[in-house]
């Protein structure tokens, strides 16, 4: 059976912190482009090696802390879309959490000490556990729906 989707006004704000990660991860690939050429790692290379490079760990914590935003980011959005086209309004506070802590995962990480990309940046796991129930209550909602 065929379902109509009418978006409400509150899935604006849904929208809007789609918007605001998507700065964010060009702002994390500038900081990797900097990286690049203050530790002098250069295109096509993806990580720095030790042996070749005495800055390689630092370099390579820059570049990881956006690679794990980029491998994150499919799921992220398809748990706030989905998710909040029942629960716009939570599902938009949990990205805006998601977002900032994806910040911080990333200023942590580009430190060199990979350990503190958790201190407040772990917050990003909570947000995205959050918007997987979100997910999970639309899609019951729809199977439970045609049965009353």
């Amino acid at each position: 059976m065929a379902v109509s989707i009418e978006f409400t006004k509150e899935y604006g704000y849904v929208v809007l912190v789609l918007v605001a990660y998507a700065f964010l991860n060009f702002w994390m690939s500038f900081q990797v482009g900097k990286a690049r050429r203050k530790y002098k790692v250069f295109y096509p290379t993806m990580y720095a090696i030790e042996s070749e490079n005495k800055d390689a760990k630092l370099f390579n914590c820059v570049q990881r802390g956006h690679q794990n935003s980029l491998e994150m980011m499919p799921m992220f959005f398809v748990m706030l879309l989905l998710g909040g086209l029942q629960h716009p309004t939570i599902a938009a506070g949990l990205g805006v959490l998601y977002t900032v802590a994806r910040f911080f995962y990333f200023k942590g990480y580009a430190t060199g000490v990979p350990d503190n990309r958790l201190k407040i940046g772990g917050l990003n796991f909570l947000a995205v556990f959050g918007l997987i129930i979100c997910t999970a209550s639309f899609g019951i909602n729809l199977l439970i729906r045609e049965t009353l």
